[in-house]
């Protein structure tokens, strides 16, 4: 999994529930042809990523067809999970 392009946004609560900062990112990946998530039209991985003071976390995401935007019902491996938070910091506000 190589994540080759993203678009990330500030989603904002007027309600104030929710505590510290949330961000959308749209990871756009490219996949071996041999791998269950490929789709021809792209695979993409929505996240929804929170901060809050010093903790930075990952608080949900699901993969989807780039093309259809249809939701594939996958789950990361830990190791995926650890490049995706990675990327999330690093990008932040960018």
């Amino acid at each position: 999994m190589v994540i080759n392009e993203h678009i990330v946004d500030e989603m904002l609560d007027p309600t104030g529930i929710i505590t510290g900062e949330r961000y959308q990112f749209r990871l756009y990946l490219t996949l071996d042809e041999e791998d269950e998530l490929y789709a021809e039209g792209g695979t993409g991985l929505r996240v929804i990523f929170a901060v809050d003071g010093d903790e930075e976390r990952i608080a949900s995401y699901h993969f989807f067809e780039r093309a259809s935007e249809k939701v594939l019902d996958f789950e990361l491996e830990d190791d995926e999970k650890e490049i995706v938070l990675a990327f999330c910091k690093e990008n932040v506000g960018k």
